[in-house]
């Protein structure tokens, strides 16, 4: 079976898949049921960067791929990388599980730290370099700084919940990048626009009007 069958059974998330295996990541009861499985099709690509194939992050990736799901940089590695800045974090995008994340990094030998495993994200240290790794997910609801989420296998949904469309870029490891909210053309022209409706991605977290300004400080470009 090709899409991950996913079911909140009592206060844990429990996971079972085509070749039986069965976890629990003992997570809060904010996760309900969902199963989904898109593809995302390619948009452009960019030369590899010298972070992408450093071996710390060579050592994250083949962990995360020998469990057979796409793993894949997000966010603003992606977007600086395109613009030719200087990369300061890493964040990974992957439909596993977090429990699966920490088994499949910490089988590799690499420390994993279940630091928002509440919201899917298991940050992996790997050669003195932490790695943010998040599972796919969809905000059901939101409460400020906080959301209820849901983790899925589609990525246009993991993309749609992000702030910025500059932000909802995607990249493998061959440089290969998706974009699934149409944010290049903005991050070229130096736009930057929330994706949906402002007044309701300000609505569900008010900060985000600092975040915007700080962006179109950073980011922005004059018409």
């Amino acid at each position: 079976m090709g899409t991950t069958a996913l079911a909140l059974v009592s206060v844990g998330w429990w996971n079972t898949d085509g070749n039986n295996r069965f976890y629990n990541d003992c997570l809060p009861g904010v996760l309900r049921l969902l199963a989904c499985g898109k593809k995302l099709e390619p948009a452009f690509s960019i030369k590899p960067q010298p972070w992408m194939t450093q071996h710390q992050t060579v050592s994250v990736l083949d962990a995360l791929h020998s469990g057979s799901q796409p793993a894949r940089f997000v966010g603003g590695c992606v977007r600086d990388s395109i613009l030719g800045k200087p990369v300061k974090d890493y964040d990974i995008a992957t439909p596993e599980l977090p429990k699966r994340i920490i088994q499949l990094t910490e089988k590799a030998g690499l420390r994993a730290i279940p630091t928002g495993i509440e919201h899917g994200t298991i940050t992996v240290v790997s050669g003195g370099i932490a790695f943010e790794i998040t599972t796919l997910r969809e905000d059901v609801k939101t409460f400020g700084r906080h959301a209820e989420v849901v983790f899925t296998e589609d990525w246009e949904k993991d993309a749609a919940r992000r702030d910025l469309t500059l932000n909802a870029l995607y990249c493998d490891a061959d440089g290969t990048v998706y974009d699934p909210i149409n944010g290049l053309p903005d991050l070229q022209k130096g736009l930057i626009k929330f994706i949906g409706d402002p007044r309701v991605r300000i609505a569900e977290d008010v900060l985000r009007i600092l975040r915007y300004f700080r962006f179109v400080a950073y980011y922005g470009k004059l018409p």
